[in-house]
């Protein structure tokens, strides 16, 4: 047997041992319940299992789902002499319309979305503009960190160096940690957010660590035979207004809508004019502008 039909045989076995009892004579023949004219069929519970289920876990969940199944048509067929069936039908109605829109408006919008590049003159614009709305939360800083042994050879070396802004000392600091350090991350030349490099020092930084930075630039200290080397060269803290380079996400997401809804009403525009101007679309009103 295969694999396949294997698998179909034990689906009914399980369906089998899930409806366990007689049925109504006039339900369809291999259904697995009826409600009203509506059957439940072996398809229907096969197209609903979740693949590499248990035997046991099969079993469980064909019970629930027929058991769901016929619930919600009880149901429906009690709320429907109770409920407005005409209210309820148009909004479905309206609710297909509104997935059909908002599909096409999607796919239309994905077909050039790729090709939209935001100028650094717009980007600067919006943030001259809107520099208010990017505060930080938690601070930014620069600098240098670097983990290493304890009885790492090259350790009073790049004590020494790691501090330094000369070039030679950066040139230098970045051999020595080559083979030595575990982790090295230099950042004098970008923000990044304290706690990516609080999350990776075991210290207890206070009660409230994002200010522990505010008034210490250098760390260093052992714990658990690792030496942890920290130094602060620039520091922003929350409150402040977003750098540039740190708002730009923020300010291209934003932008990207704008110009998804000025497309979005494009498109609506296009649609309208075209099918007014073939008589698809017939008016006895002002819409205005």
């Amino acid at each position: 047997m295969s694999l396949v039909r294997s698998a179909a045989a034990s689906l009914v076995a399980l369906a089998a041992a899930a409806c366990s009892g007689p049925g109504p004579d006039a339900m369809a023949e291999g259904a697995l319940a009826r409600v009203g004219l509506e059957n439940l069929t072996h398809a229907d519970l096969a197209a609903a299992m979740p693949a590499g289920l248990s035997p046991d876990d099969s079993t469980r969940f064909a019970r629930a789902f027929i058991r769901g199944w016929i619930d919600s048509r009880l149901v429906e067929d009690v709320a429907a002499e109770a409920v407005d069936m005409k209210a309820i039908e148009e909004m479905v109605a309206q609710y297909r319309r509104d997935l059909i829109m908002r599909g096409y408006r999607d796919r239309m919008f994905a077909s050039d979305a790729g090709s939209i590049v935001f100028s650094d003159s717009l980007v600067n614009d919006y943030y001259g503009r809107h520099s208010a709305d990017f505060v930080l939360e938690r601070p930014l800083i620069k600098g240098v960190y670097v983990k290493l042994p304890d009885d790492a050879a090259e350790l009073a070396q790049i004590r020494r160096l790691y501090r330094s802004t000369k070039p030679d000392d950066i040139d230098g600091l970045e051999k020595a940690v080559l083979g030595a350090a575990i982790h090295y991350d230099y950042f004098r030349d970008k923000w990044i957010d304290w706690e990516q490099v609080e999350g990776r020092i075991p210290y207890d930084f206070g009660a409230k660590p994002s200010d522990y930075v505010r008034s210490h630039r250098n760390l260093d200290i052992s714990l658990g035979g690792f030496t942890y080397l920290l130094e602060v060269s620039a520091v922003l803290p929350a409150g402040s207004v977003m750098p540039l380079e740190v708002a730009r996400p923020a300010i291209e997401s934003r932008l990207m809508a704008e110009r998804r809804r000025a497309y979005d009403m494009a498109l609506r525009n296009r649609l309208f004019d075209r099918a007014l101007s073939s008589g698809r679309l017939q008016l006895n009103c002002d819409l205005g502008q």
